[in-house]
């Protein structure tokens, strides 16, 4: 259940490249306090299954789940396809794809984690792009998926914007552990902060990260997944 006062930490792209720092990273959140994150899991990244790339992922998901976090399905291999409009987000591997596509990547991802023993009840489409047929699937195979500004779930959805850090660009570097400063100061009910594998190679982001997550223990704000904003 949804608490006032809770900060929704979600770490993106978790597959067999980032392991190592994704498990650094969540230990590193563990010791500041965020005992819960929602852990969005890259099924088969360069279509392989993330399971046969590095086995000993089943068993740390399975710790994670078992201490209390949280696992989604973030696509299937994160990659735009030939179809995605040009300059899309190389991430974006919905865009373009038909109604019939698109069931057969989310469900051959979903396979993949099932197979491994990782049972996910929600979804996070990468870069955030989701598609009308994308959508149509996610309703009818998932209790809950997350847009950036919301979580949507079948009887509701919560208003939770993600505060998310750049690496993609000098201004993105620049600016946006200022955003993220400035958006926690700000922020309601719910504070979700996203992670991603390579936030943490920058000084700045990692002080404007580490001054989210202190404020947010002074504030007593409870460790929250995206399974319990779900309900």
């Amino acid at each position: 259940m949804r608490r006032a006062g809770s900060i929704a930490v979600a770490l993106h792209d978790v597959e067999p490249a980032t392991f190592e720092r994704c498990a650094l990273i969540r230990d590193w959140l563990d010791d500041h306090g965020i005992e819960r994150v929602t852990l969005l899991v890259i099924p088969a990244p360069d279509l392989h299954p993330f399971n046969d790339r590095r086995p000993e992922m089943v068993q740390w998901l399975a710790e994670c789940a078992g201490r209390g976090d949280a696992i989604a399905q973030h696509g299937f291999q994160h990659r735009a396809s030939a179809a995605a409009p040009r300059r899309s987000n190389p991430a974006a591997e919905f865009l373009g794809l038909d109604g019939d596509e698109t069931r057969r990547a989310v469900e051959a991802g979903r396979r993949v984690l099932r197979l491994a023993g990782v049972r996910p009840r929600g979804f996070v489409a990468p870069a955030y792009a989701y598609t009308d047929a994308l959508r149509e699937t996610l309703a009818a195979s998932f209790d809950w998926w997350a847009s950036l500004s919301r979580i949507y779930a079948p009887a509701r959805s919560t208003l939770a914007p993600a505060l998310t850090l750049g690496t993609s660009s000098a201004v993105k570097r620049l600016a946006s552990p200022w955003l993220v400063r400035a958006g926690a100061l700000a922020a309601g009910d719910v504070l979700r902060l996203d992670l991603h594998p390579a936030d943490l190679d920058h000084p700045r982001h990692i002080g404007a990260v580490e001054g989210v997550l202190q404020r947010a223990h002074r504030r007593v704000r409870h460790a929250v997944t995206y399974d319990d904003l779900a309900l």
